[in-house]
């Protein structure tokens, strides 16, 4: 069974990169030339995210349990503080893969977009 769903799993992951593969983004550049290779931080990036769920829904349960208003709001600011560090891991990997390379290339719109993504990550 688990052999029938990892292949189902490849086959819509490749779908969708083959889906994606030719759509271009607002700076003209298709997600195949801005992103060919997964970095070196995704799988930290993601182990990050499960953490931050389980936490999320730690606190649900501390709200549906009527625990301490105070305590649940410390638990808030903790998985703020986690999140904008998942965010900030995803920025430094961000520029080390993907603008870098976009800048080595003489492509200056990368930039551009880093600066909006920048831009609203810091709201």
């Amino acid at each position: 069974m688990s052999d029938i769903n990892e292949n189902t799993e490849n086959r819509i992951a490749k779908q969708k990169t083959e889906t994606t593969k030719n759509q271009t983004n607002k700076y003209g550049h298709t997600h195949e030339e801005v992103h060919e290779l997964i970095h070196s931080d995704s799988k930290k990036i993601i182990n990050r995210m499960s953490r931050l769920i389980g936490h999320m829904e730690a606190v649900k349960k501390m709200v549906e349990e009527g625990r301490d208003c105070t305590e649940i709001l410390i638990q808030i600011a903790a998985v703020k503080s986690a999140l904008n560090n998942v965010g900030k891991l995803l920025l430094i990997d961000h520029m080390n893969h993907c603008v870098f390379k976009s800048i080595e290339n003489g492509d200056t719109s990368e930039m551009d977009s880093l600066l909006d993504a920048m831009d609203k990550f810091v709201k």
